[in-house]
């Protein structure tokens, strides 16, 4: 029985089928050698991976499908390597039965869509409830991920961010209603990352293989924003509205160097921005505690640029 890797250890074997999460192809040694360096993934946490002079035929536009490795796990700058002796892609009939390799969100997705739901269904403006409920219409909304590889890279990831994100919203507007347009904070968070649903190109498996053509020419932030003109234009959406709206989106990475198109320019925009940060951070607390023992410090999480200590 292949191993979960979460349970893989300096000096241990590792052979069965992994989810191939990223991997590339660079010189070393002046360009006289390459090295291929990847992360495998499975639902309980990922490993780095490695193999010299490799020319194919598996290649970065594989990610997101299932491989089949065969190695010796080592270790390199604190994290666990596998340098691999076998390693192809493998047919859907050879890892039909392996449990727990495409990792999907820990809640239940018809719970995830009930906290959409009410959130949106809380909303007293008339636009801004139809514009949500054009938009999240879209089936691809409920299946898709999160993101490539960052955070909620896993079935059902861009229903849970946002669900989660309604929570916090919800609760917020409560705490700074005096003065922010609550509607519009709720519609700018169920609809922030809509753009995703065109911006990634996914596996058979249903996770991102990589960046459609719109979405690295365009990005999704862009992309939603389009979104929500072409929506508010045919329900009639007044054009001051969608204006507001489409700034949410564009801006809710916070600053150009992230993303944003714009920076946040009204209080809605920040708490958006703010609420968007915090979940995704969050979610690689999770991840990352998911795979630590109690008393366990981290290395460095890039996500983070910080180490993280499991005390409970």
């Amino acid at each position: 029985m292949q191993e979960n890797i979460k349970n893989i250890k300096v000096g241990n074997n590792i052979e069965g089928f992994y989810l191939l999460d990223t991997m590339t192809v660079k010189p070393i040694s002046g360009g006289r050698s390459t090295i291929m360096l990847a992360t495998l993934r499975d639902e309980t946490g990922s490993i780095g991976a490695k193999i010299w002079n490799y020319d194919g035929p598996v290649t970065s536009n594989d990610a997101g499908n299932v491989v089949y490795v065969e190695g010796v796990v080592g270790e390199y700058n604190g994290a666990l390597q596998a340098t691999l002796s076998e390693f192809r892609i493998a047919s859907k009939e050879e890892f039909s039965g392996v449990k727990g390799l495409v990792p999907s969100a820990p809640d239940d997705a018809t719970d995830l869509w009930k906290v959409i739901y009410n959130a949106k269904d809380s909303i007293q403006d008339p636009d801004y409830k139809k514009v949500c409920c054009k938009l999240l219409s879209l089936e691809e909304f409920r299946e898709i991920p999160a993101g490539k590889s960052v955070h909620h890279a896993f079935l059902h990831g861009l229903l849970m961010h946002t669900a989660t994100m309604a929570k916090a919203a919800m609760a917020l507007a409560d705490i700074y209603g005096g003065f922010i347009n609550r509607d519009l904070l709720i519609a700018g968070v169920l609809l922030h990352d809509i753009g995703k649903t065109k911006e990634f190109d996914l596996s058979p498996l249903g996770l991102v293989s990589q960046y459609s053509t719109e979405g690295q020419l365009m990005g999704h932030l862009v992309i939603g924003a389009q979104m929500v003109a072409d929506a508010a234009k045919e329900i009639g959406m007044p054009a001051d509205k969608a204006l507001l709206l489409q700034h949410l989106i564009l801006s809710h990475h916070g600053e150009p160097e992230y993303g944003a198109a714009v920076r946040p320019t009204c209080a809605e925009a920040f708490l958006l921005h703010n609420i968007d940060v915090m979940d995704a951070r969050m979610e690689t607390y999770r991840e990352q505690l998911g795979q630590m023992q109690v008393g366990e410090m981290s290395n460095v999480i890039p996500a983070l640029d910080a180490r993280v200590y499991r005390h409970i």
